[in-house]
């Protein structure tokens, strides 16, 4: 490990405790190295703003920063233990490449600071791709909403059959739900947008750092102003950030589940896509539903960030080092929740609907809401209406169609008004 920064001269340094403070820093930073890379070439320009760098350092630190990311990219460079966490391998390299140059990169700088802006960047990137992949599965729904809107199938309360629906409902309500997953990303990506490069550990630094310059040339919306409140920020915008996540995957765990009883020999209405499924290893007579499984399960894992990050916001003020945890908690949780939704996309437009089985598991009792209401319409008291359907519902579908049933919801958005135009106008607004 090269020399540590803030080590003291006479102290040493315990292994032991050390590896415990890294915890698995140099892993994790990995996945942020190139943020934290793009971060310091800015950080870089700002100083030679205000005259602490010349043109021709800040000349050598932007070439040595680009070719450090080009070797990371390759494989040239890795990150491991010999570098405490990614901000002190940039360091350790630069110096290495520059000398005393190299040193200057830290100036103004706080570890905190580099990995919050680090994170933060990367944060923006994740929601924004949480948000390109929730308008692609609602455009999936939406297409199919349209092109299935007539086909009759059971609708569910209670895992019990309980009235005629159509296909066209089905996905529309999926198409809703992934274009509200959209907004909420896209909401929170507004949130955080604000650039924290610059606070140091939360109370500035004796220098006039251009913050202005720093915040456009890293594409951030705005400045993050106060100090204080970017340490405040730490963990809770990395919470809003999951919450939007957990959004989407927690809509991927309930429509996961509707795929899993219906792609089974009980419900038998779907057909999955032979890749989307594994053989047993003892039964060879069946087919398994992995992969849906394992997108419902994702969000555990997202749930689970969550609850880690907000255990770990149970503290005053100011920087602690808690906040380490806040990286692990943001990758794993995106890491798992991304990888499901990435799935998602293709597998809707793929399967296939069992027409006949759909069609057949509709029984006449799933017709008895119908005669309950065109009672009451007929001027019969609902009660009354209700608890005479109740007592007819064996022959309730004597002389019916699911296609009649259907052409007779026509509340809106129901099968017969299904208002696709309104969730497209949404989910053009989206782009």
């Amino acid at each position: 490990m090269t020399d540590l920064l803030w080590q003291k001269p006479g102290v040493e340094v315990d292994a032991r405790i050390q590896a415990f403070l890294a915890g698995d820093d140099v892993l994790l930073d990995r996945e942020f190295f190139l943020h934290d890379i793009f971060a310091s070439s800015a950080h870089a320009q700002g100083l030679q703003r205000i005259g602490l760098l010349t043109s021709d350092e800040l000349a050598g630190l932007e070439q040595e920063l680009t070719q450090l990311a080009e070797d990371f990219r390759s494989g040239a460079f890795v990150l491991d233990a010999r570098f405490e966490d990614g901000h002190s391998a940039i360091e350790a390299r630069l110096t290495e490449r520059l000398g005393d140059v190299g040193k200057k990169i830290h100036t103004g700088r706080s570890r905190n600071d580099q990995v919050l802006v680090a994170t933060r960047l990367w944060l923006k990137e994740k929601l924004a791709h949480l948000q390109a992949l929730a308008r692609e599965i609602a455009k999936v729904a939406l297409a199919r909403a349209e092109a299935e809107r007539a086909l009759p199938m059971p609708g569910y309360t209670h895992l019990q059959r309980a009235v005629v629906s159509s296909a066209g409902m089905w996905w529309a309500g999926w198409a809703e739900a992934f274009i509200d997953d959209a907004i909420r990303a896209g909401d929170t990506l507004a949130l955080i947008d604000c650039n924290p490069l610059g606070t140091a550990a939360g109370y500035g630094v004796n220098i006039p750092l251009d913050r202005e310059h720093t915040t456009a040339a890293l594409g951030f919306a705005r400045m993050q102003v106060s100090p204080i409140y970017a340490q405040l920020s730490r963990g809770k915008f990395e919470l809003a950030a999951l919450e939007a996540l957990g959004s989407a995957t927690l809509d991927l765990r309930r429509l996961a589940w509707d795929l899993s009883l219906f792609a089974s020999a009980e419900f038998g209405c779907i057909a999955l896509p032979a890749q989307y499924t594994t053989g047993s290893s003892i039964m060879p007579n069946k087919r398994n539903p992995d992969v849906i499984e394992l997108m419902r399960a994702s969000h555990a894992s997202v749930a689970a960030a969550r609850t880690e990050i907000e255990q770990l916001l149970s503290l005053p003020s100011g920087y602690h080092r808690d906040l380490q945890a806040t990286k692990g908690a943001i990758f794993h949780g995106f890491g798992r929740g991304l990888a499901a939704l990435e799935l998602l996309p293709a597998l809707l437009a793929s399967l296939e609907w069992r027409e006949e089985r759909l069609r057949g598991a509709i029984d006449s009792g799933m017709y008895a809401t119908d005669v309950a209401v065109e009672a009451a319409l007929a001027g019969i008291p609902f009660r009354d209406a209700y608890r005479t359907a109740a007592a007819s519902a064996d022959s309730a579908g004597r002389g019916r169609s699911p296609e009649g049933s259907l052409a007779a919801r026509r509340s809106p958005g129901a099968a017969a008004d299904l208002r696709l135009e309104a969730l497209r106008e949404r989910w053009q607004g989206l782009a």
